[in-house]
């Protein structure tokens, strides 16, 4: 795998993904799709792994993959080109903001932008809801949902809500669950 396409790929994937990190799961789809050192299965459990360990989910799967595809420069070229439109962005509309602090038509392009984030953000909660839910081996249409995990989402969604249990409970818990269900 050519480092220049993983950092073009992934270059893509930061100018259009809007929203933050999660945003990044359509695309990343579409590479799972496209490539064959990515799969949903991948995408899955790197995004387990993302949402457990510090740092922007986006560059956690987005490096996660690199790897995947090329090793630590594979892993370095995909988050920095995962990144570099955000920065190059950043500097941009920093030295226009002051010159177009109020102009119309920055105004409206910010509105259109709310908009964007919150479709790709509700793509990327179907998509993680279908990965980690969803059966795609099922026989009998009880089969359709993990049960196992189901169970867990709705132990932990409870947790949340009734008894607001701190965040490094439920992962220490998805771990244990994981391993017991595992083995």
């Amino acid at each position: 795998m050519s480092l220049l396409i993983l950092y073009i790929e992934f270059f893509q994937i930061g100018l259009f993904a809007v929203g933050g990190g999660l945003a990044t799961l359509p695309f990343l789809f579409r590479l799972a799709n496209k490539y064959e050192w990515l799969s949903l299965h991948q995408i899955r459990n790197m995004l387990a792994v993302a949402q457990s360990s510090p740092g922007p989910i986006g560059v956690n799967v987005t490096a996660q993959a690199g790897f995947n595809a090329a090793g630590i420069p594979g892993a370095a070229v995909s988050a920095l080109g995962l990144v570099s439109p955000a920065i190059i962005i950043i500097v941009i509309v920093a030295k226009m903001l002051k010159a177009f602090k109020e102009n119309k038509a920055v105004e409206a392009v910010f509105s259109g932008l709310r908009p964007a984030a919150t479709g790709l953000l509700t793509i990327a909660c179907f998509g993680v809801w279908k990965l980690s839910l969803y059966n795609p081996h099922f026989t009998e249409w009880y089969e359709l949902i993990r049960l196992k995990e189901a169970v867990l989402l709705i132990i932990l969604y409870i947790g949340t809500r009734r008894f607001k249990f701190h965040p490094i409970v439920f992962v220490i818990v998805a771990g244990a669950a994981g391993i017991i269900f595992k083995f």
